[in-house]
Formats: C-alpha cells, structure tokens, sequence
C-alpha cells in the first residue's frame, strides 16, 4: 500500500489507519510513501514530521549530512507505522534546463551523488526502513517528466556506466532493498520504456549491475505510458522482470491478463514464484512477517 498527502490528516489518523489496513491483510504488507525531503514530502505537511529541504541543497554537508538526512526520515515515517520509503533519489541533476528531478537529486555530479546516495541507503537501512533507489537508469538528464509524457535519455550504455548509473551501483552496494525503474525511453538500448524492457529491468540491472532485492515500477498511471491498457503495462512490465507494480488502476483487467499472459506462456509461473519470493524475503530481512515454523 502507498499513501500520499490526501491520505493523511494528523498523526493519530495516520497510525490508526496504517494499524487498520494491516489488520485487514492475512500477509503484513508493505506500508509505504515516497517521503524525500522538499518537494516530494507527504507527511511534513500533514502531520508535521521534520521539516527537511531539498537532498540537493545539502550536498555540501557530505556523507554525514546525507546519512543523518535518511535516518530522520526513516525514523520519522517509521513512528506512524510506514515500513517502506520510495527514496532516495538516485538520480544526478545534470540538465538544469528541466526540474523534472532538479533538486529532488543530491548532486549534480555523478560521484558525488553516489557517494551521497550510498550514505542514505545506510542511513535507511540502520534506522530499519525498506529504502529504493529511483528512477533507474536515471531521469536527471532528461528534458521531460515522465509523469506528463514520454521521456527520453539519449546515451549509450557505455556512457550510462560513466555517468548516470553510478549513484544506482554504489547505493546497490550500500545494500539497498529495492529499485524503482523509470518510464524512460533509452533509444540506444531499446524503443520501449525501461520499466516494460527486459533489456533493461533484466539484463541490465538484474545480470548486470548484479541486484537481488526488488524491482518496483514507477507509478503506471503515468502519461509516458498512455498508449498502453492496464492489462498491457501489468504483462509487459512482469515479462521485463519487475516484481511489483505501482498504480495499478484496473486490478481486475491486470489480473485477467496476467492470467492469460500465464496461460499462452508469455509469463511463466517460475518467474511470478521468483518475485514473490523476492517479496517475501525483503519482509522477512525487515521482520514484516516472521519465518513459518517448520514441521
């Protein structure tokens, strides 16, 4: 479950309602917000939480400044009952022309952001928070958002390596539980968005950057995926290598799809069973749910 600002009242409301929607689930869920600092915060002005600026603007306070960042967030959506936090941003602000990310970033120097990213991730994972790298492969040079339309990154993988994924190979390293990936379209690497290319999800980041946690979409709502049916983004991006899926309008038509792409064999249950796993492994690393008895 994902919560945003219209969710969330007061502090009372906020627990009672995380308590309640636990309660509802045989599993414990997932309980999660995308609480950055700055711009993208949910619970600073609803609940009044601490009140932190944009990661960008304190890029001069280093590694610390970064880490102590992420606990406080941590430790502040955590007291309401929030398990999961959609940061940090791993993304490098390089195209000062859009604010499509802007200062939501933590640099605009490829280094420095993944040596300030990787102190976030730590920052995240000592204080017990589910943290996730986002936007992968990277949406800071981008002319577009990907929420109003279709976004392209035009570099090679070659150049990505020396650049924008940086900050996603040291934050992995730090030991980060998942990653986003973004609806951007890399035209050197292949003519879909990365969250519905295999190339990408799978070759890329699984095989290649070496990651075993979970890989989440971006929300699929967003307009640079307008062409496609619900049913559509939910087969393609589970046939890419995601194992969750964020904003899912029509679950019935995803579901039914789902359930056809299993049936003529272009999603296998293997696949599925292994994302589930990855699933349950990231809520059992984090005591979400407890390790069933044997016998």
């Amino acid at each position: 479950i994902v919560y945003f600002a219209d969710n969330l009242e007061t502090g009372e409301q906020t627990t009672q309602m995380i308590a309640a929607t636990q309660s509802y689930s045989r599993l414990p869920l997932l309980i999660g917000v995308d609480e950055e600092g700055g711009r993208v915060a949910r619970l600073m002005n609803t609940v009044g939480t601490t009140k932190l600026n944009s990661m960008y603007s304190y890029r001069s306070l280093g590694t610390q400044g970064a880490y102590d960042n992420a606990q406080t967030l941590a430790h502040d959506i955590a007291a309401y009952g929030f398990n999961t936090d959609f940061a940090p941003v791993a993304d490098v602000w390089t195209n000062k022309k859009s604010n499509a990310i802007g200062d939501r970033a933590y640099s605009d120097d490829y280094d420095e952001a993944a040596t300030l990213v990787a102190a976030a991730v730590s920052g995240f994972r000592d204080a017990g928070v589910i943290c996730c790298l986002k936007h992968f492969p990277g949406h800071g040079s981008t002319a577009t958002d990907s929420h109003n339309g279709a976004a392209t990154v035009d570099k090679t993988l070659p150049r990505l390596r020396q650049e924008d994924l940086k900050p996603f190979v040291s934050g992995i390293a730090a030991g980060a539980d998942m990653v986003m990936v973004g609806h951007l379209t890399v035209p050197t690497m292949d003519d879909v968005p990365a969250s519905l290319s295999h190339k990408i999800v799978t070759n890329l980041l699984r095989y290649d950057l070496g990651f075993r946690g979970v890989i989440v979409t971006d929300g699929l709502q967003m307009q640079a995926l307008a062409q496609y049916t619900d049913g559509e983004k939910a087969v393609l991006a589970l046939a890419a290598g995601n194992d969750m899926l964020l904003e899912i309008s029509d679950v019935p038509g995803a579901v039914a799809a789902v359930e056809q792409a299993l049936a003529d064999g272009t999603l296998t249950q293997a696949a599925l069973d292994q994302s589930v796993l990855r699933i349950l492994q990231l809520k059992l690393a984090h005591g979400i749910v407890d390790m069933p008895e044997s016998g």
